[in-house]
C-alpha cells in the first residue's frame, strides 16, 4: 500500500506529498541539475543560478522574496548539489499557499538582474575564501576533482571567483532555461495538507511554465557530462603544502553508483569502517588506541552512474605516514579476514540503528524523500532499506573490500 501521494501535471511537473501529524510542513522544488550539468565555461553557475534565484523574480524583489515567509516564521533556504538544486521551506500548515507560490515564481520566474549580481557574486567569492580557509573542507573537493580529474563530478560546486564575476544575467537565463523545467523537478511536500489542494496550489501557481521539451534534459541529455566509469586511473599519491600547522590526508577511490547491488554492502563497510560511532575501527585503530588523530571519517557518495568512497584523518605532519600505515593495516584486515556472523550482525544493528535515528530529522527525510522520486522514481523507505542491510552476507562484504581496497585502487592527497 502507498503511503504517499503523487500526481504529474500537463507540463511534466512531479507532484509528491507524503502525509504526517506535524504542523510544519517541508515543502520545495528539487531540480534534476547541478554541478555536472555545466557545460564547459560555466563551472560554479548551478551555485551561482541557485543564489541569484532570491534576487528577483517577474514578481517580487529581492527584499518581498526575503519577507515573503520570514515575516511569517517560516525559513526559506536552498543548496545545491553534483546533480541536484533544491529550493524549500518549512512553514506552518496554514501557510502552504504562499510558500508555494514564493517557491514557483523565484524557481520559474527569476530575473537574475545584473545589479543584483554584481553584488551577490561578491558574496559568493567571500563564501570561496571562507571554505578555501578550511583545509579540513578543501580537502575533500580536491580530491573529489583528483579521482574525477576532467569530469564535471570533479568541478568544485562553488566555482572559480574570477570566472564567476564574468557571469552575466544572459549567462544565468541560458542555464536556467536548459535546466530548470517543469519536466526536469518535483516538487515535494512532507506535512498535514490537503495533497488536491497542495496539487490545485501548484498548478495555479506554474501558469506560464513551460515544460521546455526542446532543451536539454539533465541527466541523460547533452546538459549533463557521460558517465565516467566507475574506477579511476589507478593509485595516485599527491603532497600539497600548504603551510598549516596540521596534515589533512583523504585516500580513496570511485566506487558503486545507486542501483549497484553492491552499494548497500559497502554501505555496511563503511560504517563499519569509519563511521560516527566511536567503535569504528578506524577510530579505535588511530584514535583510541593511539592518539595520533582527533578526526578519522570513512565517507560514500553514489551518483546516479558512478560513486566515491574516501578516508579522512587529520594529524601532526610528522605523524602522517604512521596513520596512514595503521590505515592500510585495518583495511588489510576486511579484505584478508573474513566478518564473523556475530559481527555482521553487530554491525547490520547499529547502521539500521543510525538510520531510525536519523529519520527523525524531518527536514531531512522531506529532503531525502523528494531526492528518491526526483532521481530513481521511488520512495526512500526506511522498512526496505533496513531489509536491503539484513539480506548482506560475509561474502558480500568480502567482495567490496577486495574490489576496493587493494593498495593500487587508491589514491591519496595530502595537505601539509
Amino acid at each position: 500500500m502507498a503511503t504517499y501521494n503523487t500526481y504529474t501535471l500537463a507540463n511534466g511537473l512531479r507532484i509528491i506529498h507524503k502525509p504526517s501529524v506535524a504542523e510544519v510542513v517541508y515543502c520545495g522544488y528539487q531540480i534534476a541539475a547541478g554541478t555536472r550539468d555545466e557545460l564547459p565555461g560555466e563551472e560554479g553557475m548551478a551555485h551561482f543560478c541557485e543564489h541569484l534565484t532570491f534576487k528577483g523574480t517577474e514578481h517580487r524583489n529581492a527584499i518581498q522574496i526575503i519577507n515573503g515567509l520570514e515575516q511569517l516564521g517560516g525559513d526559506l533556504n536552498a543548496f545545491t548539489n553534483k546533480e541536484d538544486t533544491t529550493f524549500y521551506a518549512a512553514i506552518q500548515k496554514e501557510h502552504i499557499a504562499k510558500a508555494i507560490s514564493l517557491l514557483t515564481d523565484m524557481v520559474f520566474h527569476s530575473t537574475y538582474p545584473q545589479h543584483e549580481i554584481d553584488k551577490e557574486v561578491e558574496v559568493i567569492c567571500d563564501e570561496i575564501e571562507s571554505y578555501n580557509d578550511s583545509p579540513a573542507e578543501l580537502i575533500y573537493d580536491e580530491f573529489e576533482n583528483m579521482l574525477f580529474e576532467g569530469h564535471p563530478l570533479g568541478h568544485n560546486i562553488l566555482g572559480n571567483a574570477d570566472q564567476l564575476r564574468t557571469y552575466k544575467t544572459a549567462d544565468a537565463l541560458r542555464f536556467v532555461k536548459r535546466n530548470y523545467r517543469p519536466d526536469n523537478a518535483i516538487f515535494f511536500v512532507y506535512g498535514n495538507v490537503d495533497f488536491k489542494r497542495v496539487v490545485r496550489l501548484v498548478s495555479s501557481a506554474m501558469m506560464g511554465a513551460s515544460s521546455s521539451t526542446s532543451m536539454a534534459s539533465s541527466s541523460s541529455g547533452a546538459g549533463c557530462a557521460s558517465t565516467p566509469g566507475r574506477f579511476g586511473q589507478g593509485a595516485r599519491e599527491i603532497t600539497k603544502d600548504i603551510g598549516s600547522h596540521q596534515a589533512h590526508v583523504m585516500l580513496g577511490t570511485r566506487s558503486y553508483d545507486i542501483h549497484h547491488p553492491l552499494r548497500i554492502p559497502l554501505y555496511l563497510l563503511n560504517n563499519i569502517l569509519g563511521g560516527p560511532s566511536m567503535n569504528a575501527r578506524l577510530n579505535l585503530a588511530l584514535r583510541e588506541r593511539n592518539g595520533l588523530v582527533y578526526t578519522v571519517e570513512s565517507t560514500m557518495v553514489s551518483y546516479s552512474d558512478t560513486g566515491m568512497w574516501s578516508i579522512y584523518f587529520g594529524c601532526d605532519p610528522h605523524d602522517v605516514r604512521k596513520c596512514l600505515r595503521l590505515v592500510r593495516r585495518e583495511l588489510d584486515k576486511v579484505m584478508q579476514k573474513p566478518l564473523s556472523d556475530n559481527a555482521l550482525q553487530k554491525a547490520k544493528q547499529q547502521l539500521k540503528g543510525q538510520i531510525a535515528i536519523a529519520c527523525d530529522n524531518r527536514e531531512q527525510f522531506a529532503l531525502d524523500f523528494g531526492k528518491s522520486f526526483l532521481h530513481y522514481g521511488w520512495e526512500k523507505n526506511v522498512e526496505k532499506l533496513f531489509d536491503s542491510i539484513d539480506k548482506v552476507t560475509v561474502d558480500d562484504v568480502q567482495k567490496v573490500a577486495n574490489e576496493l581496497f587493494a593498495a593500487d585502487k587508491l589514491s591519496t592527497l595530502i595537505f601539509k
